[in-house]
């Protein structure tokens, strides 16, 4: 079960919590407390970052983290993995184009992923870099959509791509994406592209009947 940040029905609850993994992102706005979290997937660089670390990552401490309201969140608390999903390589290859293109963006590419780990580490999660690879793909693939020019994918099409690529033959299903929010993400392309996948059976939104009873695997 990938759990995006927008609505999520009451009714689906139930069948989020029976599910054999359920990913969340970043601040994990879809969840309640006591809800089911095994992974939260997180934007590991620029101002999202830092927002979620509550600024701990400074010259003096560069890999230390202080209590923030993300950290404390109990969807965090209870999940047992953490996956940066933005690729510290790649992104790092994006800041000298974005400062051409984009010099509003210039912290978009710091990179707080040891910081991260370092929470993982000291709250007993396991840990992951989502490979560059995936994000590579999904902006191939999204060509064929002929989206509006935009910045990168966002992390949730991204982690759905990762899902699919690790456990091609299980039930995925999706809840809480609206395909909308900054502009600096494709989200009309990506839309198509998640709706291509859940015409090919790969996924289902939730609430329609899987094609596959497999678990997705943590």
């Amino acid at each position: 079960m990938i759990v995006g940040n927008g609505p999520v029905p009451d009714s689906a609850a139930a069948e989020i919590a029976c599910a054999d993994c359920v990913i969340r992102f970043n601040d994990c706005r879809s969840s309640q407390a006591g809800e089911r979290t095994d992974i939260v997937a997180v934007c590991n660089t620029g101002r999202p970052a830092r927002m979620m670390l509550g600024r701990a990552v400074s010259a003096d401490a560069p890999t230390g983290l202080q209590s923030s309201a993300w950290a404390d969140h109990p969807a965090v608390v209870g999940a047992t993995g953490l996956w940066c999903v933005r690729n510290p390589v790649l992104f790092a290859a994006l800041r000298a184009p974005l400062a051409i293109t984009h010099p509003e963006l210039d912290d978009f590419c710091d990179d707080e992923t040891e910081a991260f780990e370092a929470f993982a580490r000291a709250s007993g999660k396991t840990f992951r870099v989502l490979d560059g690879q995936t994000q590579r793909f999904v902006e191939q693939i999204l060509t064929g959509f002929s989206p509006a020019p935009y910045i990168v994918p966002s992390s949730g099409i991204v982690v759905i791509a990762d899902v699919l690529g690790a456990h091609p033959a299980a039930d995925i299903a999706l809840a809480g994406f609206t395909h909308v929010g900054w502009d600096g993400h494709p989200f009309a392309a990506e839309a198509q592209l998640v709706e291509r996948w859940v015409a090919e059976g790969r996924l289902r939104r939730l609430g329609a009947a899987p094609a596959v009873s497999l678990a997705v695997g943590s």
